[in-house]
């Protein structure tokens, strides 16, 4: 057995303190997301000068957490438009109140998420995407950036590195977005600019067992695990959210290292 392998074997060992488990436990069928993809995508990549890097990060199949910088409302589109691959992102419920717009929201197969139960309800949605194999966008930043100077960049919240933790196999890759302010400024612009330049820059991939081992992520061994388990359940879960900061912090750093403004 590898060292990886016995971390897993450790890690899954503490597994009622950070398993999130999914909401309905699958995804809901989006015949009509393939056509939408296969047709417009390239449309859109034509139309907007998007210039991409880090493409061959993403893996074409897989549970998948796509994180970005989020700065207009074009952001999920361009992520969905340069990834070249189903991605699932949660929305909120006031997208699905009207009847036409909640049919495109259901057809590209994002998920309805409501403010009222909560986050936990939240990430259980996105453990839907995650249990099921597909990938998932997500702004660890947890909201579109209001900052109107740079550095536009806010802390990350730690639902990312829970979700990571929790699926501690899935692929977790930064992502920063630059030019999507300029192309569509909210509450300014009621269309996007087509013409403005985007660039999406994809960052390495790391998975939540790899960074957890890493010297340079948690630094955590088997051994450190196990002594873990013989703690009281508020000193591991105090450990635990350490851990959650220390991941995302450096998601973060990456994503500002990638160039996101």
């Amino acid at each position: 057995m590898s060292n990886l392998e016995e971390l897993e074997t450790a890690w899954e060992d503490l597994k009622q303190y950070w398993y999130i488990e999914p909401f309905k436990g699958h995804l809901p069928r989006t015949p009509g997301y393939s056509f939408i993809r296969f047709i417009f995508s390239p449309i859109i990549r034509g139309l907007m000068r998007i210039k991409g890097t880090g493409l061959n990060y993403i893996p074409s199949s897989g549970p998948t957490i796509l994180a970005s910088n989020h700065l207009s409302h074009v952001d999920p589109v361009l992520i969905i438009a340069a990834s070249r691959r189903k991605v699932n992102y949660l929305a909120k419920d006031g997208h699905f109140k009207n009847f036409w717009l909640r049919q495109i929201m259901k057809m590209t197969g994002q998920i309805e998420t409501h403010r009222e139960a909560g986050g936990d309800q939240a990430l259980s949605a996105a453990a839907d995407v995650l249990s099921s194999n597909n990938a998932l966008g997500i702004f660890p930043e947890g909201t579109r950036s209001r900052k109107t100077e740079k550095p536009f960049l806010l802390p990350g919240k730690t639902g990312i590195a829970r979700l990571a933790a929790s699926y501690p196999r899935t692929i977790v890759i930064p992502i920063a977005l630059i030019g999507s302010r300029e192309m569509m400024i909210p509450k300014e612009h009621k269309l996007p600019r087509l013409w403005k330049p985007i660039k999406i820059n994809f960052g390495k991939r790391i998975t939540w067992l790899e960074w957890l081992s890493s010297p340079d992520g948690g630094g955590i061994t088997k051994d450190d695990l196990m002594k873990m388990k013989l703690l009281g359940e508020h000193e591991i879960k105090s450990q635990l959210a350490s851990l959650y900061r220390k991941f995302t912090d450096q998601i973060m750093n990456s994503i500002a290292g990638l160039g996101a403004p």
